[in-house]
């Protein structure tokens, strides 16, 4: 794929719509979404990223000479309704690619499935380290928490803190990020003085709270969905344990749903949002399509596997899926993407993720 200025990018995207110069037929890949349940804010912020991206594309002239498309499915956060989705995507439209789906524990089923029909599965917002062993026709575009952890305990220690409580959801997610920070911590010196996983969807999470605060940690280190993280948050709030640092590990994903005047002066790391000349570029586009920014970091990674998809198909002249697996393969050896250079290991994983460190000020989150 070509790429553009800044200015270009962007009056690309404000023209963008259907050229009527397609061949008739359209090229269809999906989505599996969370647009409903506790992720939603962050689904929708995902969406209105793979949207933009199409718009990219269709400005372009398509893909193979005809329209380009993405069917977006709601997973609601269930891994079922997800599984689901994907069936219908693969044994009723038909598509060589979807993408999705959020947490890891949806994602992963999703993608076995997918893996299994020989559909190309591109993971677009999750993290479980067990992902690369999903198979040969699944792409990871954002880094695996292997990286994540290593980077979050380097920065919490870096920032003083010694003795630390965490909180992660008990799902693949969670227990891997619990294990996996406490690992790379501890041997920085540090110490994890209380280690709990909660439970999704619960309406309280007093109980795991004041069990964390009993340890008198210098810091509490956590990582929830939205709208698990708004409960803990606001709770937190309430039983005064915010007068202790609180640290988040994805902060626009722990704050995305949170009120600002209980959100601010967290700080935190996240996955490394749009990257470089392009990044910006992105970033006023999309303002300027939905008339504000985005409110996470998820969102380029849609852009760019829509991008790279449609690349992948121009580059294999097929819409086959097996074909764009291995077009993906060369494409992903430095791909240049709103959230900087994408290159693949040899599981198909992004290697040398970027990562932010942030905090949560004046209502929004910024670089520290």
């Amino acid at each position: 794929m070509k790429h553009f200025s800044s200015s270009l990018f962007a009056a690309l995207l404000l023209s963008a719509g259907p050229t009527g110069a397609f061949a008739q037929g359209t090229v269809n890949v999906g989505a599996v979404l969370s647009l409903t349940g506790a992720s939603a804010t962050i689904g929708e912020d995902v969406r209105r990223g793979i949207m933009l991206g199409v718009d990219q594309v269709n400005s372009k002239g398509g893909v193979l000479g005809k329209k380009f498309n993405v069917i977006v499915e709601d997973s609601g956060g269930n891994a079922t309704t997800a599984l689901n989705a994907a069936r219908k995507l693969v044994g009723v439209d038909k598509v060589p690619v979807v993408m999705g789906e959020y947490s890891s524990s949806i994602t992963l089923p999703v993608g076995q499935y997918l893996v299994k029909e020989g559909v190309t599965h591109l993971n677009i917002n999750s993290s479980s380290i067990k992902l690369k062993d999903l198979g040969a026709t699944s792409f990871g575009l954002l880094g695996l928490e292997n990286y994540a952890n290593s980077f979050s305990a380097s920065d919490t220690f870096a920032l003083g803190y010694r003795k630390v409580a965490v909180i992660a959801p008990n799902n693949a997610y969670g227990q891997g990020v619990l294990q996996g920070y406490k690992e790379a911590f501890e041997k920085l010196g540090g110490k994890v003085v209380t280690e709990v996983l909660y439970a999704a969807g619960q309406s309280t999470y007093r109980r795991e709270l004041e069990q964390m605060s009993r340890s008198n940690p210098d810091a509490f280190v956590y990582t929830a969905y939205g709208q698990e993280a708004a409960v803990i948050n606001r709770e937190a709030h309430d039983l005064g344990l915010r007068k202790t640092p609180w640290y988040a590990i994805l902060l626009s994903m722990c704050v995305s749903d949170t009120p600002p005047e209980i959100a601010n002066g967290q700080l935190g790391m996240e996955l490394g949002a749009v990257q470089g000349p392009a990044g910006k570029a992105y970033a006023e586009a999309f303002t300027t399509k939905y008339k504000e920014g985005f409110k996470t970091a998820y969102t380029g990674y849609g852009y760019d596997a829509v991008l790279m998809t449609a690349a992948a198909m121009e580059k294999a002249r097929s819409a086959d899926a097996a074909a764009i697996q291995a077009a993906l393969k060369e494409i992903g050896q430095s791909y240049a993407g709103v959230t900087g250079v994408i290159s693949f290991d040899a599981n198909r994983q992004r290697l040398n993720p970027p990562y932010d460190r942030l905090k949560y000020e004046n209502g929004k989150i910024a670089q520290r």
